[in-house]
Parts: C-alpha cells; sequence; structure tokens
C-alpha cells in the first residue's frame, strides 16, 4: 500500500512597512482570496528616488513556537552582486526561487522603476516549501529588511501556515 502525504500552504497575513516614506511607498501591499483554494500575494512599491545602485536585502524565517523563534535561515545578500552570479549564494538563491517568476525583480542594478510582486500564489508554494525543502507543519514568518544605501527602507512580512 503507498500513502501519499499532501501538505498545504496558507498566507495569513502580510505586512509592509515604510521607514523612509521620502524614498519608496507602497501602492499596495494585500492578500486576495479568489476561492477557498486559490489565494495570492500581490504588493507595489513606489521608488521615489531613482535610480538605485545599492540593494541589500536581509531575509529571516522564523517558525512560530510560543512566539516566533528563529528558523533554518538569516541570510542578508547584496542585491546588485547576487542578480550577476545568482549561484554564488544557493541560500538566497532558494529564497529567491519563492517568488522569482512573480517579481520584476529579476536583474542587476540599477532600478529605475517600481518593484511589483504580482499573484505570488500557494499553489506554488506548496512544491517549493513541501517538496523542495520539506518544512514540518506549523506558522513560518519570512521577515525581510531591504536597504538602499545601507539605510533600511522597508521591511515585508509574511506570514504562512503549513498543514
Amino acid at each position: 500500500m503507498v500513502f501519499q502525504i499532501m501538505s498545504k500552504v496558507e498566507f495569513t497575513n502580510v505586512e509592509c512597512i515604510t521607514h523612509d516614506p521620502d524614498f519608496a511607498d507602497f501602492d499596495y501591499c494585500l492578500l486576495k482570496s479568489v476561492n477557498r483554494t486559490y489565494k495570492y500575494l500581490s504588493l507595489k512599491v513606489k521608488l521615489l528616488k531613482k535610480p538605485i545602485t545599492k540593494i541589500k536585502i536581509n531575509v529571516s524565517i522564523f517558525q512560530r513556537l510560543n512566539g516566533y523563534k528563529p528558523f533554518l535561515y538569516n541570510v542578508t545578500v547584496d542585491a546588485c552582486k547576487f542578480y550577476k552570479n545568482q549561484k554564488s549564494n544557493p541560500v538566497a538563491g532558494y529564497i529567491y526561487s519563492l517568488f522569482r517568476s512573480f517579481s520584476n525583480m529579476n536583474h542587476s542594478c540599477p532600478y529605475d522603476h517600481d518593484v511589483m510582486l504580482d499573484k505570488l500564489n500557494t499553489n506554488f508554494l506548496d512544491t517549493k516549501l513541501t517538496e523542495v525543502l520539506p518544512f514540518p507543519h506549523g506558522g513560518y514568518l519570512f521577515h525581510s529588511n531591504w536597504f538602499a544605501y545601507d539605510i533600511n527602507r522597508a521591511t515585508v512580512n509574511i506570514h504562512i501556515k503549513i498543514s
């Protein structure tokens, strides 16, 4: 007899915080539930001082266990260098693969346009978070800080549940 275990990823919340509204501002940051099985996340950040030639991103993953505790990764990457050689950092490459095909952040610096994440759906994440690198069931927080010119300009927190 063969058993197949299925996991399901679900978005529970998203928070987009601008630390410098003169530099960048979120046009929208939302979760949309189309029906019971199809949910997606979209966000758009308007860059107000273009072009941007120096970007760093810090991503931390937390697991919810009596509060959020560090889990698996806390990585900081120079985004301009990373896009030139994506194999240079496998952890950053894996995290980037979670949203690469849904974003217009797919080239090296400079950035002279607004940055968007368009309709990142849970069906896509199901495969990445349960088959490619199996995460245990539970609640998670993908916490990211976005730095331009070594100043924290924005924070994006994505809360998910794997059941």
